[in-house]
């Protein structure tokens, strides 16, 4: 059993995270999530998707982005929620 670094609870279960060569150990997704998913940089939510990314810097959808400000790249960006398949 390993200890969650987050919440620290001690679980049969924990499982083990490697990102930009360390180890992180957890006992949810939940509390990896906490820890590890970059915020939005315009309304704070965690991004748990794909997200968008603006010269390094990380937004939860091209909306957020446009709204912060982002440069001409940002406004070619394009959210896919809510379209059909082949509008894609």
């Amino acid at each position: 059993m390993a200890s969650c670094e987050v919440c620290g609870n001690d679980y049969r279960l924990s499982f083990e995270v490697r990102t930009a060569g360390v180890s992180h150990t957890f006992d949810s997704f939940e509390c990896a999530i906490h820890a590890l998913a970059p915020v939005c940089e315009h309304c704070g939510v965690k991004v748990v998707g794909h997200g968008v990314e603006a010269d390094g810097v990380f937004f939860c959808c091209a909306s957020c982005a446009r709204m912060h400000g982002e440069p001409e790249s940002a406004a070619q960006l394009v959210d896919h929620a809510g379209r059909a398949p082949d509008e894609r």
